[in-house]
């Protein structure tokens, strides 16, 4: 370390130490009072005021979320840190890319200068250490790429002899009292699941047995096992039939490990993408089993044959914009036959559906036909209000005379009739193939059917327009038949709504809430009752 600082009073120092698992490796020279030993030194031989210490003890270099090292960077926002310590360059990161990002942008953006011992690098200086920077970077990246490979080789390994590698064991097990990375039977929860592997070999589904056990308020698996809720929702806490269907199908119950059901995409990032079964690290027999092999095939089998779920999903106007008001989530669609045996769709609040014994959230039933109608009413007024007729009228007359001198009647009339001349020639085809047998009759009749009545339509438009060739229309009476027509089908269009309309809420009391994207037609917005249901309001 041949460093020099002429003027040391000029700086606020932070002594940045960094150590991880795999550094403790390398000895004890890497360890945390070792760093701060070195760094202390340098300071008292340089007269160097320090601001304050920062450590991330069990850190990894490919990790820049670390706790002391986002505080360093809010003492350098709040301009308390003008220069950054660390014993080498590796302390500060191992991704070349993000090291590279601080000290080639970050740190002289902020006017902040940084020393890296070890390696004599300092950016208040010119020097060659500094210029062989980023390849010291490359080089820490590839050796944490290394120790990322080296480790994962292991974990696999420990995966294929049927070692338990996760944090926490499957709910029914927890980690064996003296032998490492082998599980055994949790006798306190266990009874919960032969029970719930009990109850679906009776008959009773997923859903029943979830609204069961929240009923009789047994914690959920995370509720056990005290693991941490990031965003908690309504029905955080609760079971689920789908926590329901993945233990009921998890062979770890029949004593078999599995494992490697998600990997992470890098050793830079934390995502895990989820595996296809086929993938899975299988080993059968490594523990003592909860249920026998034959309640679980009866009871895998019985899971899947529930798995019939409809392909079929259902369009309406408001997909995607109406939410239950008390519980926040979308609003599902349920598909009900009415006494004419008509298909008929129905709101329903997702939360209650999921969730009904637990009493989270109400049913919030109303159909579809309803809200909507509702919801375009209000749309048409706000429309109307804000789409003034007499405004809009000059606009129109000159699209329609511009429409008229760019494309005549005389040209309009030219491309119906070829369109028409096609489609008979079409027909004369399909008929010529169905007669030589290469065209089914079945074929023959649903596309005949569909080709003559495009056809008739253009027949239809082609009269019209030969009326008014001979009488036409004056520019100003179309103008406001286009005008009016705007308005008054404004409301049925799903990109307009979209467009208008943030969210429609809807409320126990069947209020229909409608929130406007534009603060001046939220201002002016009035109530309005749907047929059937209680007074709306738009907010």
């Amino acid at each position: 370390m041949y460093l020099e600082i002429s003027n040391p009073m000029d700086y606020h120092a932070a002594l940045y130490i960094r150590l991880s698992k795999e550094d403790e490796s390398e000895g004890p020279s890497q360890s945390v009072q070792n760093q701060e030993s070195l760094l202390r030194e340098f300071v008292q031989q340089h007269r160097l005021s320090v601001y304050d210490t920062y450590v991330d003890d069990g850190w990894s270099g490919t990790n820049f979320d670390r706790p002391d090292f986002q505080r360093m960077i809010a003492d350098i926002e709040a301009k308390k840190v003008n220069m950054v310590i660390t014993k080498d360059l590796s302390r500060l990161g191992r991704d070349y890319i993000m090291t590279g990002h601080y000290m080639e942008r970050y740190f002289p953006e902020h006017r902040v200068r940084y020393i890296s011992l070890l390696d004599g690098i300092d950016t208040g200086v010119d020097s060659t250490a500094n210029d062989i920077t980023p390849f010291r970077a490359i080089m820490n990246d590839m050796y944490a790429k290394d120790i990322s490979k080296k480790i994962k080789s292991v974990k696999r390994d420990k995966q294929r002899k049927g070692q338990f590698i996760g944090g926490k064991p499957v709910y029914g097990y927890k980690m064996h009292p003296t032998e490492k990375n082998k599980i055994v039977i949790d006798e306190e929860v266990a009874p919960i699941v032969r029970r719930i592997f009990a109850l679906a070999l009776s008959g009773m589904s997923c859903r029943n047995i979830a609204a069961l056990l929240n009923q009789e308020g047994v914690p959920t698996p995370a509720t056990y096992a005290n693991l941490p809720v990031a965003r908690p929702g309504p029905y955080t806490g609760l079971w689920s039939s789908e926590r329901i269907s993945d233990m009921l199908q998890n062979e770890t119950y029949i004593g078999n490990m599995v494992q490697g059901r998600s990997v992470k995409i890098s050793y830079k990032s934390k995502k895990c993408l989820r595996q296809n079964p086929a993938n899975w690290v299988v080993v059968e027999g490594t523990h003592e089993p909860l249920v026998d092999e034959e309640t679980f095939r009866k009871v895998r089998m019985l899971v899947s044959s529930r798995k019939h779920t409809r392909s079929r999903t259902y369009d309406f106007l408001l997909k995607g914009l109406i939410f239950c008001h008390e519980c926040g989530y979308p609003l599902a669609v349920l598909n009900r036959k009415n006494a004419r045996g008509e298909d008929v769709l129905y709101f329903v609040c997702r939360t209650y559906q999921r969730f009904t014994k637990a009493g989270v959230c109400t049913c919030h039933s109303i159909k579809e036909k309803t809200v909507t109608d509702a919801v375009i009413s209000k749309v048409r007024e706000v429309c109307q209000a804000y789409l003034n007729p007499d405004e809009l009228f000059p606009m129109a007359r000159e699209a329609v005379e511009n429409a008229r001198k760019q494309s005549g009647l005389e040209m309009e009339l030219q491309a119906l009739q070829s369109k028409i001349d096609s489609l008979t020639a079409n027909l004369d085809r399909m008929y010529t193939d169905r007669l030589s047998g290469l065209l089914p009759e079945a074929d023959f009749q649903r596309i005949f059917s569909r080709i003559k009545l495009e056809r008739e339509q253009l027949e239809e438009k082609r009269q019209a327009l030969e009326f008014q060739k001979k009488s036409p229309v004056r520019s100003e009476d179309r103008a406001r038949e286009l005008v009016q027509r705007f308005i008054e089908t404004a409301g049925e269009s799903r990109e307009l709504l979209v467009s208008l309309i943030e969210r429609v809420e809807l409320t126990e009391d069947k209020e229909v809430i409608i929130k406007f994207r534009f603060a001046q037609l939220d201002e002016t917005a009035e109530s309005q009752t749907p047929q059937g249901g209680a007074p709306s309001e738009t907010a």
